[in-house]
C-alpha cells in the first residue's frame, strides 16, 4: 500500500501454500497445487521450484513497470530457508537481480528477553544461511516502541540485567548467546515500522537502498564469480558430450549415402533430427502468453545453442563429403 501511494506498484510473489486466503492482492499469489496445508508445503515448494524460471521471466518483464519486486515467503521459516527449494529460488533471484532479505519480527511479543534472542538466532541463521544484504523489520512498534529492543542490541549491560530476572536454565544459555551475537548486531540493519499505521517505512526503503548498494559492492561479484565458475564447468561438460557424440557419429556418416530414397523423417541423419528436437522458433516464443500464472505440468523443453547447431551443421557437411564418391 505504501508503494502504491508512492505511485510506485511492486510485482508480488506469495510463495506460502499454507494460506488460503491473502490479505494483499498479489500478481502470483497461489501455489498450493490443489494440496492440503499441510503435508502441501514442502511439496508445492519443490514443484513451484522446478518452474521459477516462468518467475524469472515474468521480473524480467516487469522491470521497467515495478521498481521492486516483493516476494512473502512462508512463515515456517525453516520450510523455506534450509529446503531445497527455498535455496534454489534465493540462488535464483541473488544471481540476477539485487537481492535483499528482510527478516520481520514482532517487537510486542519480544519484550521478553528470552523470546527476543530467539528472534536474533533465527536472524542471524538467515543471514548466514542465504548470504544477502539483511534487515531486520521490528513491526508493530503503534503497540510498543522497539527502542528497548535497540538498546539491547548495542548495550550489553541492559541486556544483561533483563535477564537477571529471569531464574531458568535458558536464561544462562541467553546470556551466553548474547555474548556470540554481538559481533552480528555491529552490522545489522534495524527499522522500526507499523504495518497499520505506515510509519517508519520511509526509513525503512532507505535501509533497503543502501542494502542495493551493499549487494552491488559485495555480493554481486561473488554471485559473477560462481556464475563463471558453473558456465566453465557446463561448457567443458558440453565439450566432452559433443566428442563423444563426434565419435559415434563416426559409423553412422559412413552409411550417409544410404538414406537416399527414403521418407522426409528416414532422410533425415542424425544431425537433422537432433537438431529439430524440441526446438522452438523466436515466432513462437513471441505467441507465449504473458500472463502471471505458472505452467504447473513439469515438462521438458530442449533449446539447442547456436554454438550446438554450427557443430551439428559442421557434423553434416562433413558427413555428406564422405559419402560422396568424388571426394
Amino acid at each position: 500500500a505504501h508503494l502504491h501511494g508512492q505511485r510506485c506498484p511492486p510485482y508480488v510473489i506469495n510463495l506460502d501454500p499454507a494460506v488460503h486466503s491473502l490479505p494483499f492482492p498479489a500478481n502470483i499469489g497461489d501455489i498450493r497445487y490443489g494440496l492440503g496445508p499441510n503435508g502441501g508445503i514442502v511439496t508445492s515448494l519443490n514443484l513451484f521450484a522446478t518452474r521459477f524460471d516462468q518467475v524469472m521471466k515474468f521480473i524480467e518483464k516487469r522491470q521497467n513497470a515495478s521498481k521492486y519486486v516483493i516476494i512473502d515467503t512462508p512463515g515456517q521459516i525453516e520450510v523455506f530457508t534450509w529446503s531445497a527449494s527455498g535455496t534454489i529460488i534465493t540462488e535464483a533471484l541473488a544471481s540476477s537481480f539485487p537481492s535483499v532479505v528482510v527478516y520481520v519480527m514482532d517487537t510486542s511479543r519480544s519484550t521478553n528477553p528470552i523470546t527476543f534472542m530467539s528472534n536474533m538466532l533465527y536472524a542471524c541463521s538467515i543471514l548466514y544461511k542465504t548470504k544477502l544484504p539483511f534487515i531486520v523489520v521490528m513491526n508493530k512498534t503503534d503497540i510498543i516502541d522497539h527502542s528497548f529492543a535497540v538498546e539491547w542490541m548495542q548495550d550489553f549491560e541492559t541486556f544483561q540485567d533483563a535477564l537477571n530476572q529471569e531464574t531458568s536454565y535458558v536464561s544462562n544459555l541467553t546470556r551466553s548467546m548474547s555474548l556470540v551475537l554481538d559481533e552480528f548486531y555491529s552490522s545489522l540493519k534495524v527499522v522500526g515500522v507499523s504495518a497499520v499505521l505506515g510509519t517508519g517505512l520511509d526509513e525503512f526503503f532507505i535501509q533497503l537502498s543502501k542494502a542495493v548498494d551493499e549487494y552491488e559492492r559485495e555480493y554481486r561479484p561473488e554471485y559473477e564469480r560462481l556464475r563463471k565458475t558453473l558456465e566453465e564447468a557446463q561448457e567443458k561438460q558440453k565439450r566432452e558430450q559433443l566428442e563423444h557424440l563426434w565419435k559415434d557419429m563416426g559409423s553412422v556418416c559412413v552409411q550417409g549415402s544410404t538414406l537416399a530414397g527414403t521418407d522426409d523423417a528416414s532422410a533425415m541423419g542424425p544431425s537433422e533430427l537432433i537438431l529439430t528436437r524440441g526446438t522452438l522458433n523466436d515466432e513462437e516464443e513471441e505467441r507465449e502468453s504473458d500472463t502471471d500464472d505458472i505452467d504447473h505440468e513439469v515438462t521438458e523443453e530442449s533449446h539447442e545453442e547456436p554454438a550446438f547447431r554450427n557443430f551439428m551443421q559442421d557434423m553434416r557437411m562433413k558427413c555428406q563429403r564422405k559419402s560422396n564418391p568424388n571426394e
